[in-house]
């Protein structure tokens, strides 16, 4: 979700105050109580200010909790304990780089594996520098990865070398994004409170300029803040070896040019949706764009793509409960010419959500 700048790079978060719809409160009983963790996401709803600053944070991941406090009509000190607060929830910023920009071509990996390995197999995707978006679904025997690659080589090395001499993956689809409806560059918070309806910032995932040349520092920059995207001048300073001065004139050429923006990666079930679905759509050609379009204008969606392969359009899906998506597909999917067929796959768990640093 983009929004308008305001003079200096700041956006306007004036749309924000008002208050928000909350999601209903997820009913505790022994069960999953027991299953909690000290700090369990799925006994914490957040409330209205914790909502608008987490919109905040979308809207620009690094802006000054003064400037937070003074859009929102709370104090500073308000924002950063409700921050910290949500740092213990899991909730980070993160600086991810906007593969199209940078020459960057993304994929999205379909892997059937052995019940046994599928969880290990997710951890190893997850640990590589080049992929994101690994999670583990279908009853545990299907394992969905998106990766970044700059040349053929590094797509077969993983495709043609790496996964088909691993025993326990049983197959393997690959397919190429060929363009994003939604999703490329934003998380699912931020289009969540968007008005019923309404169109989507254009972020394709494609790009006709050339791709942006990077620097040493400027690939440092990225390595840090994928690690954390609050890092403040003087720390980026410090580990890319440059002045502060220096590093905001890096920043300001990569987040000008497009190529450096910032995400903000938490469980949806702080906000009580549990429930997280990949959908893998068959639609017909001369609806591809239609439906596409459709689905970025769903609150429910997070991300949606038009890919090679059997299904040629794939979309990532956040509900409440099995409920909720029964309604989704009987009320929005059901309405959409062109759809020929539609396969959901819950998700079981996220072993990663953000984009890694530029490969």
């Amino acid at each position: 979700m983009r929004n308008s700048f305001r003079r200096g790079g700041e956006k306007d978060f004036t749309t924000i105050r008002t208050r928000l719809p909350l999601p209903k409160p997820y009913p505790r009983t022994r069960d999953n109580q027991a299953k909690e963790r000290c700090l369990a996401v799925d006994s914490v709803i957040l409330g209205d200010l914790d909502q608008r600053l987490l919109l905040a944070l979308q809207l620009d991941g690094r802006a000054h909790f003064s400037r937070i406090a003074r859009d929102l009509d709370v104090s500073e000190r308000t924002i950063t304990r409700r921050y910290q607060r949500l740092r213990t929830l899991g909730l980070r910023v993160v600086g991810q780089p906007v593969a199209s920009r940078l020459g960057l071509t993304r994929w999205l990996l379909r892997l059937h594996c052995t019940p046994d390995a599928a969880g290990s197999i997710a951890e190893a995707l997850a640990r590589r520098s080049d992929t994101y978006w690994v999670t583990l679904a279908s009853g545990g025997t299907e394992v969905y990865c998106a990766f970044n690659v700059r040349t053929a080589d590094q797509r077969n090395a993983l495709l043609l070398q790496k996964l088909p001499h691993t025993p326990q993956v049983l197959s393997v689809s690959a397919h190429c994004m060929l363009r994003i409806f939604v999703g490329a560059t934003s998380t699912w918070h931020a289009t969540r409170f968007r008005p019923e309806g309404a169109a989507p910032a254009v972020d394709s995932g494609t790009s006709t300029a050339a791709p942006l040349p990077l620097d040493p520092t400027d690939r440092t920059l990225f390595t840090e803040l994928a690690r954390d995207g609050r890092l403040t001048l003087p720390e980026l300073a410090t580990a890319a070896g440059r002045s502060p001065s220096s590093i905001q004139r890096h920043l300001d050429r990569l987040r000008g040019e497009g190529a450096l923006s910032f995400a903000v990666d938490f469980d949806t079930q702080l906000l009580g949706y549990h429930m997280t679905t990949r959908l893998w759509l068959n639609v017909t050609p001369a609806h591809l764009r239609t439906v596409g379009e459709a689905l970025a204008t769903h609150p429910q969606i997070a991300f949606a793509a038009a890919v090679t392969g059997d299904s040629n359009l794939v979309a990532s899906g956040i509900f409440r409960d099995p409920s909720d998506l029964y309604d989704y597909i009987d009320q929005r999917i059901s309405r959409l010419s062109g759809i020929q067929s539609i396969q959901t796959a819950p998700t079981l768990r996220e072993v990663k959500r953000v984009a890694p640093a530029v490969p």
